[in-house]
């Protein structure tokens, strides 16, 4: 038999019943599917398997060894097959000399320019590709050049999980889950304010411990009231910056 020169790639469907393949494009990968070619030594060995399943003795004998007979010759009936199913899907692909691939005529071969679609580009494929590709870029051009960090925390870092419990946080100042704090321990967890590292308290703020009663006397002094020692105790805590 002579060399079959086809496609790079196709798939054996063939089995003990018969032979049939599947051939794809070069370029695209699209299959062609060729007509199914039965094994007359197949066809035999499954008839004498069925009378042994109903039989039994002789014929399932029979039947083995005409499926061990099929299996033996089943090189040069493959070959043959193979060679009628070429002849059979082979109009449906054209080779390019540029190249050398062969290409399905219905998707990837350009008629006009006698080459396929990977050597010659049909235009108008192309001419659309480009004008959706510029679009694109246009797009992303303009999207650039506006502002797209209105309303965002640019100053302060972003906490994307809780590092309390590990829930996302969507970007707000308290975890939606425990509630605890997601501002850093640089920053007052009351007014955001920047505190110095190892700092009790904000500086914009009143410690939120015992007020000591001298601090309570000179806000009432300042005030113009008179306050006693019975008078201080336990202050709440308020930012000054709310004041």
């Amino acid at each position: 038999m002579a060399l079959i020169q086809f496609v790079e790639n196709y798939d054996d469907l063939s089995t003990d019943r018969g032979f049939q393949f599947t051939f794809y494009c070069d370029k695209c990968r699209n299959g062609y599917l060729s007509g199914f070619q039965a094994s007359i030594v197949g066809t035999a060995g499954s008839l004498f398997r069925a009378a042994g399943d109903i039989f039994g003795g002789v014929f399932s004998q029979a039947g083995n060894s005409a499926y061990e007979i099929q299996r033996a010759v089943g090189g040069k009936a493959h070959d043959d097959a193979l060679e009628t199913a070429v002849t059979e899907v082979k109009p449906h692909f054209t080779q390019c000399v540029r190249c050398g691939h062969w290409v399905c005529n219905t998707v990837c071969w350009n008629a006009d320019r006698g080459l396929c679609s990977n050597c010659a580009p049909q235009t108008e494929e192309e001419i659309a590709a480009a004008q959706a590709q510029a679009q694109v870029e246009q797009i992303h051009s303009k999207v650039r050049e506006r502002d797209q960090t209105k309303g965002l925390d640019l100053d302060n870092p972003m906490v994307a999980r809780c590092p309390k419990c590990g829930a996302q946080t969507s970007g707000g100042k308290f975890c939606p889950e425990c509630g605890a704090t997601l501002r850093p321990r640089d920053a007052c967890g009351q007014c955001g304010a920047k505190m110095a590292a190892g700092a009790k308290f904000c500086p914009n703020a009143a410690p939120s411990g015992p007020d000591p009663a001298g601090r309570r006397r000179q806000r009432a002094s300042a005030r113009g009231t008179k306050t006693s020692q019975a008078t201080t105790g336990w202050a709440g805590y308020r930012c000054r910056s709310g004041q």
